[in-house]
């Protein structure tokens, strides 16, 4: 489990294709400072597991499935990634729940200066679009982010100097892909809620007759 709140970013040394799937290596400081051998890191929103730390240098093993969901088999070395370690009883909760498990993969449409900030304008897939509240939570490349405005087919935020600086929406833009994972709380009401429409559930009829649910 993380918070969306990036530590650092990495950079990728090698990723080495292999029956199965890849083996991926990068340096940090921070984060590799800290790194243990079986600890879950996320990279790019992706949660990994380390098989490797040593001199400041952190190997994983992705599966074919990880590469083709997520925008890490597009990597190479010298690529900048978004590093977080996995929470602990003592941190701090300064984004949202993450858990790692990327809901899909997004693309820059658009990315407009406001200013000294920036608004980011990401398309995602139909299948994502139901768990998008104004003014939620989201996380992209791993970064906790506030839904701004939701549009037909996607979302925008805005990207502040600190979170441009430390981070791959700094340098990101149209065209490119970044990891989104929904809300996991915004699952869990969707998915509640659909049982309840599609079931025989006593709460959602009562919640249907007062005009808060429609089946449209």
């Amino acid at each position: 489990m993380f918070t969306g709140i990036i530590v650092e970013m990495g950079e990728i040394i090698s990723i080495i294709r292999k029956t199965g799937g890849a083996s991926l290596s990068l340096k940090s400081e921070d984060v590799a400072r800290d790194a243990k051998i079986g600890d879950s890191i996320s990279i790019n929103g992706v949660c990994l597991t380390a098989v490797e730390a040593k001199g400041g240098v952190i190997t994983f093993d992705l599966s074919d499935e990880t590469l083709r969901s997520t925008n890490l088999g597009q990597l190479k070395s010298g690529d900048r990634v978004n590093l977080e370690l996995s929470l602990r009883p003592d941190s701090k909760l300064g984004g949202h729940f993450v858990t790692g498990h990327v809901d899909g993969v997004g693309r820059i449409r658009s990315k407009t200066i406001m200013g000294s900030t920036f608004k980011i304008e990401v398309r995602v897939g139909k299948d994502m679009m139901d768990f998008l509240v104004e003014k939620g939570s989201v996380a992209v490349d791993g970064i906790s982010l506030t839904v701004v405005d939701i549009l037909k087919d996607g979302f925008t935020v805005v990207i502040i100097p600190h979170t441009a600086r430390l981070t791959t929406m700094g340098f990101k833009g149209p065209g490119d892909t970044v990891n989104i994972e929904m809300d996991i709380l915004g699952k869990y009401v969707a998915r509640f809620l659909k049982r309840g429409v599609n079931g025989d559930s006593r709460f959602m009829k009562t919640l249907m007759e007062e005009g808060y649910v429609t089946r449209d």
